[in-house]
């Protein structure tokens, strides 16, 4: 019966210990919800008032492991010159990247700026990259006047 009744009996240090671990899992739990997979910054700078503009994308993740991303762009009508490139890059959370693109053009269009979480070996440090499961196609579109 004594046996029993020291089992049941809590220190107050095993009280302190169970009350840090529930904090420490709370606080890890909340850690992953407010993580972001992909940030996107779309920026489209227009040279003076003539037909060149400058688009700049600006790509961060909150996750602490890097991706290998590919980042183009689309458009609602056809733009010649550096507009087609295609930008592959390690985008890790501590080091956002940013692309840019040269176009000209004389009218209105409309520009999305597209993300692709690719799987290609050479890009990361040591080939060290994850592959989100949620979604591995990110997307922002904005007007050019």
């Amino acid at each position: 019966m004594y046996s029993l009744h020291l089992l049941l009996r809590a220190s107050p240090a095993a009280l302190l210990l169970i009350l840090c671990l529930q904090l420490g899992t709370t606080k890890a739990q909340e850690d992953t919800t407010s993580r972001q997979l992909m940030t996107m910054d779309l920026q489209m700078l227009q040279i003076d008032t003539s037909e060149e503009a400058t688009v700049v994308l600006e790509v961060s993740t909150d996750l602490r492991e890097c991706m290998v991303v590919k980042a183009y762009l689309l458009s609602n009508i056809p733009i010649e010159g550096n507009f087609s490139y295609k930008f592959t890059s390690c985008l890790c959370n501590n080091y956002p990247r940013r692309f840019f693109w040269d176009l000209q053009t004389n009218s209105t269009v409309r520009i999305t700026a597209v993300v692709d979480v690719i799987r290609e070996l050479g890009i990361c440090p040591d080939d060290w990259a994850v592959i989100p499961i949620k979604a591995n196609r990110f997307s922002i579109t904005k007007s050019l006047p």
